[in-house]
């Protein structure tokens, strides 16, 4: 029987060689965690920026001087929360009613922010048919919050303004229905968002929207001013969570690989 050379020696050098592969690899794999937690919270760092600059763009827009409302509708694509002025007399007999809705409060959501739930008394927006005397055309106008209770237009009657009146209101285009928010249901006049093609099939204005604001506001009716011009703006929260994610995987990564005991 022919002396074979025995190839343990070289097994057991070749087994380190391998576990230094293993752990190289390793430590370059778990690297890429918080290198990417780096770059995703500088991502948001960025997309704050540009939020911060949407809604600086936004609140300008609706304090800038009002203008008269165009003849030509093409022309309110790029006047959104812009103010315009019109004139002209409501049709009451055709409300509609976007509810359920809380009335705009700066001052409480400043107050309540973070908070699970909300103070605010629920309601709904009136919005109105108004015809333009100038132009010859009807829109729509959000009058305001009214609370549950008054939505009713018999509880109200001393807010039903007649006659000629000059209003000053904030453009508002057309929404799309986002996820979880329900039907727009015009058999029951229940208006979850701002569908201006339904609203103007079932009412018979155009389909041009306008938010009153506050000084339209009259005793006994809606409470005009209900335009939200803030954005969802959540960015620095996610900057916290990616950057603090990003500090705490580098600390363990250094301590594992570079960072280890003498003798381990």
């Amino acid at each position: 029987m022919a002396w074979m050379p025995s190839r343990c020696g070289s097994s057991a050098a070749e087994a380190p060689a391998t576990k230094a592969d293993d752990d190289s690899f390793l430590q370059w794999l778990l690297l890429l965690i918080p290198v990417t937690a780096f770059g995703l919270g500088t991502w948001q760092v960025q997309r704050r920026k540009r939020k911060l600059k949407l809604i600086a763009e936004l609140e300008s827009r609706v304090m800038a001087e009002p203008v008269p409302l165009p003849a030509d509708p093409v022309e309110l694509n790029n006047l959104e929360y812009k103010p315009v002025t019109v004139r002209g007399h409501f049709d009451h007999s055709k409300e509609l009613y976007m509810m359920p809705r809380t009335m705009v409060d700066p001052a409480r959501e400043a107050r309540e922010a973070g908070r699970i739930s909300s103070s605010a008394e629920s309601g709904a927006f009136v919005v109105t048919p108004f015809h333009c005397d100038d132009l010859g055309v009807t829109i729509l106008v959000n009058r305001g919050f009214v609370p549950r209770k008054k939505v009713n237009p018999n509880t109200r009657q001393k807010g039903q303004v007649e006659g000629e009146v000059a209003l000053t209101g904030v453009v508002r285009l057309t929404e799309t229905r986002k996820p979880f928010v329900p039907e727009n249901n015009p058999e029951r006049n229940h208006w979850h968002y701002r569908d201006l093609e339904a609203m103007s099939r079932t009412t018979g204005a155009d389909p041009i929207f306008i938010d009153a604001d506050f000084k339209s506001t009259i005793p006994g009716g809606p409470i005009g001013g209900q335009t939200r011009v803030t954005l969802r703006n959540e960015h620095m929260q996610y900057i916290i969570t990616w950057y603090g994610l990003c500090a705490a995987t580098s600390y363990l990564w250094f301590k594992k690989f570079l960072h280890r005991t003498p003798g381990m």
